[in-house]
């Protein structure tokens, strides 16, 4: 006798008082959903074991309604397994979703210093057309989800801090005189900490959203930047070197020599040794305050 089978069989005695009468497979009870004065509701069990109910009765009451009055979901007539799998597929569709309403192909937590998550990016596949191709959330325990997928408050302001991307790790790498390379994106920093010993990062929310509080986490740094190649990219690599000359150790600036960023560079058979210098602001063998 399937789980579900002997549950529903339990709530429809535990509900109407009275035992339902039968076989392994197939009972008859008293139906729950109205005044039932003969076993009027027929409970029968499939191979797969999930559970069929059928009222004979003059109200001919459907399951719905029947499940309703025995305080149970529907998703009860199934068995545990199935019910584990149809939880896992509906958990995944919606993990999938988002609100340009294009499937989810990628997501990044953005962490503080302790590794709690503050906010998310998710990217879908299909930028362009209308679609921006990236949206910011951030937790929410009120909504369904866990999630609300903006970065700012009924007031319109930002309501969490922004961090760079991989805070923990650029800390670390700091700390154990590891250089940090800054890309543009999350994208391009997942495909770089694919590689072994690297440290990458970005800022939330692409080029020209570098923040100067930034600085705060690079004091002493030997820093990387990969601009991308275009102006955007340029323009927002100078604003990372102003904001990061004063405390940094050192500062490069590299573009891809394949495509246009770190991530067409790798994926066409660049190394992250092989990246352009197109500048170094702050190299190595410069004396501070010379």
């Amino acid at each position: 006798m399937s789980t579900a089978y002997a549950h529903i069989l339990e709530r429809i005695y535990e509900v109407t008082g009275h035992v339902p009468r039968g076989s392994a497979t197939e009972r008859s009870a008293r139906c729950p959903a109205h005044d039932d004065r003969q076993p009027s509701l027929q409970v029968g069990m499939k191979q797969d074991g999930v559970v069929v109910l059928n009222c004979h009765g003059g109200a001919k009451c459907p399951t719905e309604d029947i499940m309703a009055a025995l305080d149970l979901p529907m998703s009860a007539l199934w068995p545990a397994e199935m019910q584990e799998q149809r939880r896992q597929r509906n958990s995944d569709r919606y993990d999938r979703w988002m609100p340009c309403s294009h499937d989810k192909v990628a997501e990044y937590l953005y962490r503080d210093e302790h590794g709690t998550v503050l906010y998310g990016v998710a990217r879908c596949a299909l930028k362009g057309n209308g679609c921006q191709g990236f949206r910011q959330w951030r937790p929410d325990p009120s909504k369904k989800s866990g999630r609300r997928w903006s970065l700012r408050g009924d007031d319109g302001e930002i309501a969490v801090r922004l961090v760079p991307y991989q805070l923990p790790e650029v800390i670390a790498a700091v700390r154990d005189e590891r250089v940090v390379m800054i890309c543009e994106g999350e994208k391009d920093v997942e495909a770089l900490q694919a590689r072994p010993l690297i440290t990458a990062t970005c800022n939330p929310m692409g080029a020209g959203k570098w923040l100067l509080e930034f600085a705060q986490y690079f004091h002493g740094a030997d820093v990387c930047i990969v601009a991308d190649r275009d102006e955007p990219g340029r323009r927002h690599a100078q604003a990372v070197v102003d904001n990061l000359t004063p405390v940094a150790r050192t500062i490069y600036v590299v573009q891809a020599a394949h495509g246009k960023d770190a991530s067409d560079h790798l994926a066409a058979g660049g190394t992250t040794g092989d990246f352009v210098e197109v500048w170094a602001p702050k190299p190595h063998n410069l004396e501070i305050g010379g």
